[in-house]
């Protein structure tokens, strides 16, 4: 036995967790991934041809990745060794790694399987890229984070990346079902009855996490058998006060965290009060920091909406100031203000690409000195060398718009800010043509 091999276990042992017991050790018993799995899909074909490599899954918790890597193993005739990125080192790994390269010399191929590949640091991810490349290993990695950001390149490139997805709550209502009827692995011996709106119940408050399902379920069949009824029933208030709080999906620094933030930010540049009030609630009872939520808040009033409703900029700064004020939860109706108002507002992002255009131009022209008659002369001898020469004081010219350049002769025509008709924005607009007008009057009476 290897070092990190599981202690041999079988399914019937009642002390295990319920998901534990219940975790399928076939395709056939396998529940979701049928974009990956189903018949002549990309993973099972491999796993036909024995011909995997090494793989990364990647997806949410509860979504079967071990149980996949489990099952690849043993589909696919190889010595399965697992062991978690949280508690092992480079010692264990290259303890593992000249385990399987003996192994492979009397003609045994490994699997190694590791759970949270994206905890192991660059210099533990590097040492297993020669056994990679060797084929001393197949590696298969479970992660909850993008592996574009949390694995190594190198390694990255010689394994195949598999997307799973969170089970359907019709997936996990049939697990759910499986688990009340087995009599070997499951509860089918306690004679539970839970009718299909409980376990709907149940699928729905887990955000398709298979594991958190089960172990509602199990917590659910305890309290039911305590109840004293019989046959023992899995009631609502049954399950209430097995779920306590709702499991959402969320990690306030991986993948969920950008996701569920980039869909507020598009609900309400997409003018959706509903979805932004709705992604905003997903954030805020999952536990994300509501000053991070404000601070982008005020991000899409800036970007969006800006100058075509200058009012949203300030009810925003106000709702961040309530939240500071007050705390949570009491401040969560202010961050709801805030959203329903930018997403109802109307939208322009003609400040937004003026600056990106601003700053296009500092990275790509020449930083050309300020026009002399733009500049201070507060000494004589800076009077002396023509600063503040021919500056035209704007008030004291009618319409009070003088004919002055006032960007540097590089970028003397250059034009970064476009209003929109939207909102305020098309007075703005109205009054530029204004003023363009006045500068175009004033330039032809300084010509005559």
């Amino acid at each position: 036995m290897g070092l990190f091999q599981p202690i041999p276990n079988p399914a019937t042992d009642r002390t295990r967790p319920l998901a534990d017991r219940m975790r399928p050790r076939t395709l056939e018993e396998y529940a979701g991934q049928e974009h990956l799995i189903g018949p002549g899909k990309p993973l099972r074909t491999q796993i036909e041809r024995d011909d995997t490599g090494s793989l990364i899954f990647w997806g949410p918790p509860g979504t079967g990745k071990t149980t996949l890597a489990k099952i690849v193993a043993a589909m696919t005739k190889a010595e399965f060794i697992e062991f978690s990125a949280v508690l092992a080192g480079i010692k264990e790994i290259k303890q593992v790694m000249a385990d399987a390269e003996r192994a492979r010399q009397y003609g045994t191929r490994t699997i190694v399987f590791i759970d949270e590949i994206h905890r192991f640091n660059k210099a533990q991810q590097d040492a297993f890229l020669p056994h990679v490349e060797k084929g001393n290993i197949r590696l298969i990695g479970a992660t909850t984070e993008n592996p574009s950001f949390e694995i190594n390149a190198a390694l990255l490139s010689r394994c195949r990346v598999y997307v799973l997805q969170p089970l359907t709550e019709d997936q996990i209502v049939q697990l759910l079902k499986r688990a009340l009827t087995d009599e070997d692995r499951g509860l089918g011996r306690m004679n539970l009855r839970a009718d299909d709106n409980i376990l709907k119940k149940i699928a729905s408050y887990t955000s398709g996490d298979a594991r958190a399902a089960y172990n509602v379920l199990e917590v659910a069949a305890g309290l039911a058998q305590q109840s004293g009824t019989q046959p023992p029933e899995i009631t609502d208030h049954i399950v209430r006060d097995a779920l306590q709080k709702r499991t959402l999906l969320y990690d306030k620094a991986g993948e969920e965290h950008y996701n569920l933030i980039s869909a507020l930010h598009k609900s309400v540049r997409n003018s959706d009060p509903d979805a932004a009030l709705y992604w905003l609630g997903r954030m805020i009872e999952a536990g994300e920091d509501p000053l991070y939520i404000a601070r982008r808040v005020v991000r899409m009033a800036v970007e969006d909406i800006g100058l075509a409703d200058p009012n949203a900029l300030s009810l925003c700064m106000a709702a961040r100031d309530a939240v500071d004020f007050i705390g949570m939860p009491e401040g969560n109706l202010a961050l709801a203000q805030a959203v329903v108002y930018l997403s109802v507002a109307p939208k322009s992002n003609a400040l937004y690409t003026a600056y990106g255009d601003v700053q296009h131009d500092i990275e790509q022209t020449a930083a050309e000195p300020v026009p002399l008659h733009l500049r201070n002369a507060p000494t004589g001898l800076m009077k002396g060398l023509g600063y503040g020469k021919d500056y035209q004081y704007a008030h004291d010219v009618e319409g009070k718009v003088a004919n002055m350049q006032c960007l540097p002769d590089n970028l003397r025509d250059r034009v970064y800010y476009r209003p929109t008709n939207e909102g305020i924005e098309k007075r703005i607009r109205d009054r530029m043509e204004e003023i363009k007008k006045l500068r175009s009057t004033r330039k032809s009476r300084d010509s005559t």
